[in-house]
C-alpha cells in the first residue's frame, strides 16, 4: 500500500475530542485511520456528518482503553467489530479492521483482520475505501483516490460479487452516483450491469432500508441521470412499481428557477407507483403529506388558494410537480399569489353564523362563503360575506 499524495484540510480533524479518541488507540500502539465518508468528504470539502474510525485494536481492547482514557464506550455492533465512543457528547464508531467470510446479501460473517488493506477490500466504491491518520494524510489501498477525482463511482473489485454481498449495494451505487459522480461521465457501465442483473435480490432487504436509501437519493442536488438509469436497468420498477422517473429533470428545472431547495417528498410524489408508503415505509407523517401533495397537484386549484388551504411550502411542492407533470408554466406571478394565499386569513368563524346555523349546515356554508371569498381574490369583506350568509 502507498500513501495517495492527498492531504484532508478540515476542521474535525482538529477537535480535542478527534485528538483524544485517536490518541487513546495510538498511544497504545494501535492504528487509528479516519474511514468512509468523512474522508472522501473531508477531501471534497463537503460537509462531514459521521466520524468513523477503522484500527487494528481488537474492540474488547478499544473498550478498555476508552474506558481509560476517560471516554464512554457503547457496544453498538460489538459482536461485528464497533464499538462507539462519545467524546465530550460526540459520538466516534470505531470498527476493527474485517474481512467477510460469508454473506446472504443482507448480513455478512465478519472476521476481524490486522490489516487495513484487507479492510478496504470488503468495502463497496473505491471512493469509500479512503482512510486518512490523525494528521489527515491519505491512504488510498485500492485506487480510490484517482476514481475520486474523476467522480467516477466504481465498484470495487467484482461488481457481482459485491452486490451479493449485500444487495442493497444495488441503491447505494445509484445514490453515490447522484450525490458524488461526474454526470458527464456518465454512469460506470459494469457496475450499472451488474446493478441490473442483482435486480431480483432487493427482494431480500428490508422496507427500511430501501425506504433510507431512496429518500437520500431523491434528495440529491440532481438526481435525474441516476434515476434515469435505474429506470431503464429496471431497477426503480423493481423497488417502487409503476413508479416514472420522466418527468423528473423538468421538476428539478423548476426548483432551481424558483430556488427551491432540494426535498425528497416532493420528487418520490413525483416518480409515484405502487404502495410507496408500505414498499418504503414511511413514516405516518410522511405518508399523510404524500397522500396531500399528490392530491393538491392533481387538483385545478390555484396557487393563491393552495397556499391559503395548505401554506407556501406545500402550495409549492404541489405547483412544481403539477407543472412538471403537465408541462404547463406557472404563472408569471405565481410567486406573488402564493404570497397573498398564505397570509390571507378568513374573515369569518363558525361562531359568527351561530346559532342560526349548526351541524353539517354550519359546516357546508363556511365552505361556500370560503369558496365566494377565495374566488373574489380574498377581496370580499367581512360584512359581504354576512350578508350572503343572511346573517
Amino acid at each position: 500500500m502507498t500513501a495517495a499524495p492527498a492531504q484532508i484540510q478540515a476542521d474535525w480533524l482538529h477537535w480535542p475530542e478527534s485528538r483524544a479518541v485517536c490518541a487513546m488507540l495510538t498511544d497504545a500502539g494501535h492504528q487509528a485511520l479516519f474511514v468512509g465518508g468523512c474522508v472522501r468528504n473531508g477531501l471534497l470539502g463537503a460537509p462531514v456528518s459521521d466520524l468513523d474510525i477503522s484500527t487494528d485494536a481488537r474492540p474488547e481492547r478499544v473498550m478498555e482503553l476508552a474506558k481509560a482514557a476517560g471516554l464512554k464506550p457503547l457496544p453498538t455492533g460489538i459482536d461485528h467489530g464497533t464499538v462507539t465512543v462519545l467524546a465530550n457528547g460526540r459520538p466516534y464508531e470505531i470498527t476493527t479492521f474485517r474481512r467477510d467470510v460469508a454473506s446472504d446479501g443482507r448480513r455478512a460473517v465478519v472476521a476481524f483482520a490486522d490489516r487495513v488493506e484487507e479492510d478496504a477490500a470488503r468495502r463497496d466504491f473505491t471512493m469509500n475505501a479512503l482512510y486518512a491518520d490523525p494528521c489527515g494524510q491519505v491512504l488510498d489501498p485500492l485506487g480510490g483516490m484517482a476514481d475520486l477525482r474523476a467522480r467516477h463511482l466504481r465498484f470495487i473489485g467484482d461488481p457481482d460479487q459485491r452486490i451479493a454481498e449485500d444487495y442493497l449495494r444495488i441503491l447505494r451505487f445509484f445514490r453515490f452516483t447522484a450525490w458524488y459522480g461526474d454526470p458527464g461521465l456518465g454512469i460506470d457501465a459494469e457496475g450499472l450491469a451488474a446493478c441490473a442483473a442483482g435486480t431480483d435480490g432487493l427482494a431480500h432487504v428490508s422496507a427500511e432500508r430501501l425506504g433510507h436509501e431512496m429518500r437520500r437519493l431523491a434528495a440529491a442536488p440532481d438526481p435525474v441521470p441516476a434515476l434515469a438509469a435505474m429506470q431503464a436497468s429496471g431497477v426503480l420498477g423493481a423497488v417502487l412499481p409503476g413508479a416514472e422517473a420522466q418527468a423528473l429533470g423538468p421538476l428539478v428545472d423548476l426548483e432551481e428557477t424558483y430556488g427551491l431547495a432540494p426535498q425528497a417528498l416532493r420528487r418520490l410524489a413525483l416518480l409515484g407507483g405502487q404502495d410507496m408508503a408500505q414498499r418504503l415505509r414511511l413514516s405516518r407523517a410522511e405518508a399523510r403529506q404524500m397522500d396531500l401533495l399528490r392530491d393538491c397537484a392533481a387538483q385545478m386549484r390555484g396557487a393563491a388558494e393552495l397556499a391559503f388551504r395548505h401554506g407556501a411550502q406545500l402550495a409549492w411542492d404541489a405547483l412544481v410537480i403539477r407543472a412538471a407533470m403537465t408541462g404547463t408554466p406557472l404563472a408569471s406571478d405565481v410567486v406573488a399569489q402564493i404570497a397573498q394565499g398564505a397570509a390571507a386569513e378568513f374573515p369569518i368563524k363558525a361562531a359568527d353564523l351561530m346559532p342560526a346555523l349548526t351541524g353539517p349546515a354550519l359546516g357546508k356554508m363556511l365552505e361556500r362563503l370560503k369558496a365566494d371569498w377565495i374566488a373574489s381574490g380574498f377581496a370580499l369583506s367581512r360584512q359581504e360575506l354576512l350578508r350572503r350568509a343572511g346573517a
